[in-house]
């Protein structure tokens, strides 16, 4: 069994205290929001959660690239990890947006362009797992996730900058808005304290996270070789 690195406790540790701290700033450090009150205060989770998510997808368009490159099975396993990880960050992302959009927009799901293609992005990684698993040879099935991964990861900056390129309802907080955008609001510095503290403690976790997942998919590529020379 491999040793757990003093770096990666030291990591679930610091992962831990800052998500303890941003949910403090988040629910009680940051003002209420003078028109959409309390529910704006889940704005700081749904924007950290989201931002980690589609830097998993970029990571693991680039672990499939590597993979390409030098055709070494490590960089398959940081893909799944990646994924596996930014796809639970990505739904939280969409579930905690739904929340704030049911009393300011009033419903809980519009097909507005970054909502829509938030779900694309969703969708198409759900199917990464569905078609892998129809795939039995390892060498065959890193190559196939690799293009898929390098194919997808194009969806994750077309939905970063739906809000910029269409016309859409969603706000934006920095940055040109579109004429359209609706319940847009400034940044008080309460808010932008909470704002950027939660965005790096999420991008922390998100490490954390994925190095325990990079570990955990080792193991079990160690796991499916042994059987393999058992059989």
């Amino acid at each position: 069994m491999e040793r757990k690195p003093l770096a990666l406790t030291v990591l679930d540790i610091l992962s831990a205290l800052s998500l303890l701290i941003a949910t403090y700033l988040a629910l009680f450090y940051a003002p209420t929001e003078a028109v959409m009150g309390a529910v704006q205060r889940v704005f700081y989770f749904h924007v950290a959660t989201a931002w980690v998510g589609l830097l998993g997808f970029l990571a693991a368009g680039f672990a499939g690239v590597m993979y390409l490159v030098r055709h070494d099975l490590k960089w398959d396993v940081i893909e799944v990890a990646a994924v596996e990880i930014s796809l639970v960050f990505f739904f939280i992302a969409i579930a905690l947006g739904s929340i704030w959009a049911r009393p300011v927009w009033n419903t809980w799901w519009t097909w507005d362009p970054r909502l829509t293609t938030a779900a694309i992005t969703e969708l198409v990684y759900l199917a990464y797992f569905m078609l892998r698993q129809g795939i039995e040879e390892v060498e065959r099935r890193a190559r196939f996730g690799a293009v898929y991964t390098l194919i997808g990861a194009v969806s994750a900056p077309v939905t970063f900058m739906a809000i910029r390129l269409f016309r859409t309802i969603h706000p934006v907080l920095f940055g040109a808005s579109s004429e359209a955008a609706k319940g847009e609001f400034s940044l008080a510095p309460g808010m932008r304290v909470a704002f950027f503290f939660a965005l790096f403690a999420f991008t922390i976790l998100f490490v954390d996270l994925f190095w325990h997942r990079i570990r955990l998919g080792r193991l079990a590529a160690r796991v499916d070789q042994a059987r393999l020379q058992a059989g």
